[in-house]
């Protein structure tokens, strides 16, 4: 069940980001999104009486700054600045290759011949679902490496939540990861002019679908993945991400698939099995981490 609500919850943030674009821009959303979570997992923590340290603090702080603020930002403002949604995507999509080869450097994960081969394969599976928005676009040299950006701090986040020894619940750790998007996302809202949410329900329900689903549901399976099994068996299932989106995008927008489309969400299927069908895994011990804790 986790891999599955992972896959789900991570590509609800992209139907929530259309959701959003069209009564607001990506800014405006972004502040809202982790405003509104932020109150909301404060009220828990504070009724809870919860308590952390300062170096916890700290660690997921900077663990919030690169797995939600460098990552969202990367991407949307990639697209914000010409480069096509589906180029945006296929580059973000390089995350599992790259955590797979600086994993066994890290983390001293091993990566097996077939996992390289479902991982390549999961690429250009992803290349085919996102082929009709393959473009170069308009957008300049500089804009496609915000994405690169982005890609590279999800992945530098999930490796200083592997190599750090901490033992903060889920729960507490969203709290510290919440807050410190929302302090970044609204100062930058409010220095450009952005942080007033236009009139429109739609938009609040944008917010509250990211809130709820993207937010909570997509980082809080992320982390939980990642604790139960290996960085590239977690990274591979962001194969799966397009393919679903474009699924949604048909189910709630009319957004027909190509055939192109469907023969790359057959791929990466079968890329994501070739990937966990490894028999034996040795994943380095650690610490009882925020994700292991029970009631989180």
């Amino acid at each position: 069940m986790v891999p599955a609500g992972f896959v789900l919850m991570w590509s609800s943030g992209f139907v929530g980001a259309a959701l959003g674009a069209r009564s607001g821009g990506v800014l405006t959303l972004l502040m809202w999104r982790f405003l509104v979570a932020a109150l909301l997992v404060l009220a828990w923590f504070v009724l809870k009486k919860r308590r952390l340290g300062a170096k916890d603090v700290a660690v997921h702080a900077g663990i919030g700054l690169l797995s939600q603020c460098v990552y969202l930002l990367g991407v949307t403002l990639a697209i914000e600045s010409g480069v096509p949604t589906g180029t945006a995507a296929l580059i973000a999509a390089l995350q599992p290759v790259v955590a797979a080869a600086l994993g066994g450097i890290v983390l001293g994960e091993r990566t097996t011949r077939a996992q390289w081969l479902g991982l390549a394969i999961g690429l250009g599976g992803v290349a085919l679902v996102v082929s009709g928005d393959l473009t170069g676009g308009d957008a300049p040299a500089v804009a496609f490496a915000l994405p690169v950006l982005g890609m590279l701090g999800l992945v530098a986040a999930t490796f200083v939540e592997r190599r750090v020894k901490t033992a903060v619940p889920l729960g507490d750790a969203l709290v510290v990861q919440c807050v410190t998007s929302a302090v970044l996302f609204s100062g930058i809202a409010f220095a450009t002019g952005t942080a007033a949410p236009p009139p429109d329900g739609s938009f609040w329900f944008a917010v509250a679908w990211v809130v709820v689903l993207s937010t909570f549901g997509g980082y809080g399976f992320y982390w939980l993945s990642i604790a139960r099994g290996s960085v590239t068996k977690t990274s591979s299932l962001l194969y799966l991400t397009p393919p679903t989106t474009m699924i949604a995008g048909y189910l709630l927008f009319g957004e027909r698939p190509t055939t192109l489309s469907l023969l790359g969400l057959a791929v990466c299927a079968i890329a994501v099995a070739l990937v966990h069908t490894r028999k034996r895994e040795v994943v380095p011990a650690r610490s009882a981490g925020f994700c292991r804790c029970p009631g989180s």
